[in-house]
């Protein structure tokens, strides 16, 4: 298998590979008169939450959370009622957004610790990557977390992976959301800095869209908050709206929630201040379901009535909310019931931009240009979890169509559920629909088999055993 270091040289060399060849092709269709021209190449924002739950804004049902940026914004765009996270942890669900493949086929199998192996290879194509060759300016604000040395030539970087300009954490905010010490910019320490994360990393985003950025480019911004992740800390104007609230954990996670969509609000804000909006596709998800048991502490977020919670390849620790906004393409204050997933934005926004896919490498996703313009979506790859951390009844799963099948960590005992009538998975149908739990039994199998042959196995068969309980291993 190539080292990091044979695929930075085999980089140097070859000028970026694919890259290279897909600013080449950009470029032979700019003369020959294609569609990618400056209407067609749109500027794209991804904005990701942080263990924000399927019921957590009120446009998705909460009854107290107060989420008045995030309503607004699902009025002008389309919310989608079944969105889903690639994994019911972080990191591999941030690798599926930039890669449009599958956690266990681009190798982050797992949350990454400091001091691991696992990372976002080199060798993967990333959205930054494959648009910053085609003449987007590039720039990831937030939370990062797809390596282990952050800020470390052991591994790669996020201007190793396209991007411009990056201001960014290994993982959480530290302390916590107050008053950050941990950013780096660029690869320098920003040291200690006053105020709250999300306003924070917006804050960069603004200031590099107002400042740095080239105005002659289109650009692609990610901005990924830490809230409402512990460890959490909320401003008091945020935790007002909750006063009469008796528990002091509830009052600091909806005020989480109401920070995070503030700081949502100040970055919309940016896009109208710079008459941005109108050429702006705003996509707002979140990385995985949210965080504890929701009875305790700050961990209060909810699934909306899905079965489980983060970690578990249940409802409630995949599915998440999902808005796009595309003013003149998306018809704003729909509801689209789309089965969709975080490795769909990697094949959708190259399809907008105009830039073929990789044609070297397995993907995932599908384009979700159909599916925008109010039509059925054509999906190749069945949609596929698997999740390290989830509890041992569920541990992989595949959904298709309507019908979804779970399996168990040794790949032998499997749970079947019809999520048109069943959306909660109360109702096992293993037992009264053999013929369907064959069928899917079999094509997940081969999937599975499939994804676990083509990814770096190596990282996950050398994985030493556990050293701390389950239980505290799931405070992760």
């Amino acid at each position: 298998m190539k080292t990091e270091f044979d695929v930075r040289q085999n980089r140097a060399i070859t000028g970026l590979g694919w890259a290279h060849l897909i600013c080449a092709a950009v470029l032979w269709m700019g003369l020959t008169g294609s569609v990618v021209g400056k209407e067609a190449r749109p500027n794209f924002l991804i904005f990701l939450a942080d263990d924000l739950g399927w019921g957590d804004l009120a446009c998705y049902g909460h009854p107290i959370i107060k989420t008045p940026n995030l309503d607004s914004f699902a009025k002008q765009g389309m919310r989608f009622t079944q969105c889903y996270s690639a994994c019911g942890v972080c990191s591999p669900s941030r690798s599926a957004i930039l890669t449009g493949r599958t956690p266990y086929r681009n190798g982050v199998w797992r949350w990454i610790p400091e001091n691991h192996p696992t990372h976002l290879r080199l060798s993967e194509n990333t959205l930054p990557e494959l648009l910053k060759a085609s003449g987007y300016a590039t720039c990831h604000t937030g939370k990062w977390h797809l390596n282990s040395y952050f800020n470390d030539a052991r591994q790669p970087q996020p201007n190793d992976h396209g991007y411009d300009w990056w201001f960014a954490t290994q993982n959480n905010a530290a302390p916590s959301h107050k008053n950050p010490t941990n950013f780096v910019r660029n690869g320098k320490k920003v040291g200690a800095l006053e105020g709250y994360s999300s306003a924070l990393v917006v804050s960069e985003a603004s200031n590099w869209l107002k400042k740095h950025r080239d105005p002659a480019k289109p650009f692609f911004l990610t901005v990924w908050t830490h809230e409402p992740h512990l460890p959490i800390e909320s401003a008091p104007q945020f935790m007002e709206p909750y006063k009469d609230l008796a528990d002091e954990g509830i009052r600091q996670h909806h005020g989480n929630v109401t920070q995070l969509d503030h700081a949502f609000g100040q970055m919309m804000k940016t896009l109208d201040e710079l008459k941005l909006t109108k050429d702006t596709v705003v996509i707002f998800t979140s990385d995985n379901g949210p965080e504890g048991d929701g009875l305790k502490g700050r961990t209060r977020g909810s699934t909306g009535g899905l079965r489980g919670r983060k970690r578990w390849s249940h409802e409630g620790g995949i599915r998440v909310p999902g808005i796009v906004r595309w003013p003149e393409h998306v018809a704003p204050g729909s509801v689209n019931e789309t089965p969709v997933i975080g490795t769909d934005l990697f094949p959708t926004l190259l399809d907008i931009a105009g830039i073929p896919l990789p044609a070297d490498r397995n993907l995932d996703g599908a384009s979700l240009r159909a599916v925008y313009d109010g039509k059925p979506l054509v999906r190749t790859v069945p949609l596929y979890w698997r999740n390290h951390l989830a509890p041992a009844d569920n541990h992989v799963a595949m959904r298709v169509g309507d019908w979804k099948i779970v399996g168990d960590n040794s790949m032998t005992k499997f749970k079947l559920f019809d999520l048109k009538v069943d959306w909660q998975e109360k109702d096992d149908l293993a037992a009264t629909q053999p013929v369907q739990l064959a069928k899917l039994k079999s094509q997940l199998l081969e999937l599975h088999r499939e994804i676990e042959k083509e990814g770096p196995s190596e990282w996950w068969l050398n994985e030493p055993a556990p050293t701390k309980s389950p239980a505290k291993a799931k405070k992760k």
